[in-house]
């Protein structure tokens, strides 16, 4: 693997792609290590992650291999150089793994809803130094994302990272878990210090969306991926459909497109765009201002005639018109529809 991988300056500088691969549950030494050798071929990959204690849905279901997982994910640190992580859930799995000398840990997203398990495993981790990723929450709830964050702060942990591995959904979805980037994007822009890696094996849930997925994620900023391989997919004891073998993981990155985070030549040119941009910005909150305005003056004349505030038809008709003539312009029905309901929404609350 050459030089030897430093997590800690990564956090610092974040000037390389961090790729943090291996298979969703460690199952055997045989599956761990062929599996790590396949990885050792890709230059990209320097942590190897393995799930040593894995939370299910279903008691019946394989819920991890347990201790004996650990050394031999100390057997394949010192094979081929990898740097090594794994999933916690209490402080019992903490103390185990630092023991076997695991260099990263991460909180599951199942881990990350319960307020009361993330402060066990902060007061258990006070004083250390070692890094750990927080996942989000299940659910599409932000602040409970940035609570993890805040407590893990308090014990005094310097290295922290998140991982957006997309959100649970009732709607129908070609995607396991719903990226749902607005929210990632929230948290990066309210703790600018803590770097995001794209967890896109949970996000798709399949291999057949790994490609497209992974190339959004770049698209987007990421500045690091977790990818859940396996040397036989087919045949593994949890999440099957979304791993892939390391050889397929060689090839996807081949077919990836890097772009630069900066431009380096025409740059007057972005600046205008983006100015162009800002200047549209500015038009659009001068004019929801306006439209607020009216809308008091609406919610003023109703009191007065003792009107009910929600007028469902008129809403529906409004709604309709607006969707229409969205689409019309060539804009996205569900972004129109989204946009015209929160304005809507604060238009009603105004008028109570």
């Amino acid at each position: 693997m050459g030089e030897s991988f430093d997590i800690r300056k990564w956090f610092d500088k974040r000037d390389n792609l961090l790729v943090i691969s291996g298979p969703c549950s460690v199952e055997s030494r045989e599956q761990l290590l062929t599996t790590a050798a396949g990885l050792s071929e890709i230059d990209r990959v320097k942590v190897l992650r393995g799930g040593i204690w894995k939370p299910r849905t279903r008691p019946d279901a394989f819920e991890g291999i347990g201790e004996i997982g650990l050394k031999w994910m100390q057997e394949a640190k010192q094979r081929y150089g990898f740097l090594t992580m794994t999933e916690v859930a209490s402080p019992e799995h903490v103390e185990l793994a630092m023991r076997y000398g695991i260099d990263i840990l991460w909180i599951g997203a199942r881990t990350a809803v319960n307020p009361f398990s993330v402060q066990e495993l902060a007061d258990c981790l006070r004083g250390c130094d070692i890094p750990v990723f927080v996942k989000n929450p299940i659910a599409p709830d932000l602040k409970l994302w940035l609570g993890a964050f805040e407590r893990l702060d308090g014990a005094g942990l310097k290295y922290l990272g998140g991982i957006h591995r997309g959100f649970a959904s009732a709607e129908e979805s070609p995607y396991r878990n719903e990226p749902l980037w607005e929210i990632p994007i929230e948290l990066l822009r309210l703790r600018p210090k803590t770097p995001i890696i794209t967890d896109i094996s949970h996000i798709c849930g399949c291999r057949e969306l790994l490609q497209e997925v992974a190339q959004k994620a770049l698209d987007m900023g990421t500045i690091g991926f977790m990818i859940e391989t396996h040397n036989n997919p087919d045949l593994a004891l949890t999440d099957s459909k979304q791993q892939i073998t390391p050889e397929s993981l060689k090839n996807a990155f081949k077919n990836l497109t890097f772009r630069k985070k900066k431009v380096d030549g025409d740059a007057i040119v972005l600046q205008n765009l983006r100015k162009e941009i800002d200047d549209i910005d500015d038009e659009i909150l001068n004019l929801i201002a306006k439209r607020m305005i009216v809308s008091e003056k609406i919610g003023d004349f109703k009191k007065q005639h003792k009107v009910t505030v929600l007028q469902m038809d008129r809403w529906k008709q409004v709604l309709e018109h607006h969707i229409n003539k969205g689409v019309g312009l060539g804009l996205n029905d569900e972004s129109v529809k989204e946009i015209f309901e929160i304005i809507h929404k604060d238009s009603i609350d105004r008028q109570l």
